[in-house]
């Protein structure tokens, strides 16, 4: 008869023995269980970097695909092996927060006393959050126009008049931070598609998305919305996303794009509450 080859000591105990030491019966089954957890924890650093991370969803703008409170695995993988498609939910990074981050002596803003730190909340009266968009709503000011920004606790700062030379808010001597967050919504066109939301229907490429993606109606009744009012084309390397719960998302009706670049996966298995434990869709 063969004889049963022997289980092989942990490696945590073939490492000691060759420093060695030879640890009791007793040690020797605490230094297996340490090694245990080290493996196991590896796997799961492992796991949460390269494969999945968790979040958790604040608000009810995915509702009914994902309730306020759920929280869920994200597969960071997917998209290595595939480009995100119109109809998907996707988790993506995006900024939420738009600060004065420094004052240049001298400038236009130290002159009205622009102050450090603060959040930006609005250019000429339109709301901003991110540098790029801060960017669109300044290229958008005609020459001779006055430059208005408004920061958070304060009433609106005045910054001169726009005129030649003056083409960023960096030429009055601001300088930008953003803060970004993890986001969930719907992808809806991307790069070279158009998109139009009409009396609360959605278009893309002048035709009606169908599918139960998109069996609701897309609210357009906040003034603050300036994309997909008219039929908005989708830059190269972008794209366009909507909350499910329209009345209760800032998506991109609101900011316009986010890239490409920025997406970091789709949402699995929801974990918690434990109700409601299952796949997301």
């Amino acid at each position: 008869m063969r004889r049963k080859k022997e289980k092989k000591p942990a490696l945590i105990l073939r490492i000691t023995e060759r420093c060695g030491w030879k640890p009791g019966r007793t040690m020797k089954v605490v230094l297996e269980w340490v090694e245990t957890l080290i493996v196991a924890v590896a796997i799961a650093a492992f796991l949460m970097t390269f494969v999945v991370v968790r979040m958790t969803v604040p608000t009810g703008s995915m509702i009914p695909a994902i309730e306020p409170g759920d929280s869920f695995f994200v597969n960071i993988l997917t998209y290595h092996f595939r480009d995100p498609q119109p109809g998907d939910v996707i988790v993506f990074w995006h900024p939420y927060e738009l600060l004065v981050h420094s004052v240049r002596a001298g400038s236009p803003a130290a002159r009205a006393g622009l102050p450090v730190g603060r959040e930006i909340i609005s250019l000429n009266h339109e709301p901003v959050s991110s540098i790029a968009g801060a960017g669109a709503v300044f290229d958008r000011l005609l020459d001779g126009t006055r430059i208005l920004i408004r920061v958070s606790n304060a009433p609106p700062f005045d910054l001169g008049i726009k005129e030649e030379g003056i083409d960023s808010l960096d030429d009055l001597g601001i300088e930008l931070r953003e803060r970004r967050t993890r986001f969930v919504k719907r992808l809806i066109a991307v790069g070279s598609q158009t998109v139009q939301i009409k009396e609360g229907v959605l278009y893309v490429d002048g035709a009606r998305l169908s599918g139960e993606q998109f069996t609701r109606s897309y609210w357009m009744g906040d003034p603050r919305i300036q994309y997909g009012i008219h039929p908005t084309r989708v830059p190269e390397g972008k794209f366009f996303v909507l909350g499910d719960n329209s009345r209760d998302s800032l998506d991109s009706r609101f900011w316009g794009f986010i890239d490409k670049e920025n997406v970091i996966g789709v949402p699995l298995v929801r974990i918690w509450p434990l109700p409601r434990v299952g796949l997301i869709r």
